[in-house]
């Protein structure tokens, strides 16, 4: 009676995280890539000084603002939920993986969080130069969360760095660029991000081809499409390389 207590238990906690990440995982790509896709944006309008540029900006930004409260939102969540359902293993391994998880909070989410304030309340309030500068600091601090984020889940599943503690029963952290730079970890958010701007691109694209088929936006859809279709064919490119290059290290080691 008492075990199949236990398994209900571990499985409403693995269903309760599952659905949160889930959730946090349909607008957390978006977020990754349009933050960046704005500032582009962003930079022409302030190069240019063209006001439609401002206006298109403006409008990518609201959509941008939308998926990344909601992103936010969940994301919290996620990172509570490692206390309260697996609050065990937590204590096993807090040593190192809380440490990417506190980087990311101190250090990404906070510069992110305090700029992108400055992106949508901004405006008129503060310079140009001032004002471009908070938006491609949100954009690379929203990049920098999925970096530390990555860098812990990857420890999960490959545990660099650390040596288990019999004394207390836990894991510790002997090195620290170990769990940063290892294989796993990089290959992750390399993947994850360049896979975040293409969607963010097609995205873009989607958006920008509606308006030119319902004939409304005209100028905004093609200045739209171009940002997009440069940004997401970069990105693909890179993405294809990240996927050929190991795969050609691969056959040639089995040839």
């Amino acid at each position: 009676m008492v075990e199949n207590i236990d398994l209900s238990v571990v499985d409403w906690s693995r269903a309760q995280f599952a659905l949160t990440a889930i959730y946090h995982w349909i607008f957390v790509p978006l977020t990754l890539g349009l933050a960046f896709i704005v500032a582009i944006m962003e930079t022409i309008y302030v190069r240019t000084g063209s006001e439609e540029w401002k206006r298109i900006t403006k409008f990518w930004m609201t959509l941008f603002g939308i998926n990344f409260a909601i992103g936010v939102a969940t994301g919290i969540i996620l990172e509570f939920e490692f206390g309260t359902n697996w609050s065990n293993y937590s204590w096993f391994v807090g040593d190192i993986f809380g440490a990417p998880l506190a980087i990311e909070g101190i250090m990404a989410f906070f510069m992110e969080s305090t700029f992108i304030a400055i992106m949508f309340f901004g405006w008129n309030k503060v310079s140009k130069k001032f004002h471009l500068t908070a938006s491609w600091l949100t954009a690379i601090g929203a990049n920098l969360s999925a970096l530390w984020i990555l860098v812990a889940n990857a420890w999960m599943q490959y545990p660099a760095g650390m040596v288990f503690n019999p004394e207390t029963a836990r894991n510790e952290m002997v090195d620290f660029w170990a769990v940063l730079f290892s294989p796993v970890a990089i290959n992750k958010f390399m993947h994850t991000i360049t896979s975040g701007y293409v969607l963010a691109s097609i995205f873009v694209l989607g958006v920008s081809a509606w308006y030119l088929l319902k004939g409304r936006e005209i100028l905004m859809a093609k200045r739209s499409i171009i940002v997009a279709g440069v940004f997401g064919l970069i990105s693909s490119l890179f993405l294809h390389l990240l996927v050929m290059v190991p795969l050609i290290k691969l056959l040639k080691s089995n040839q």
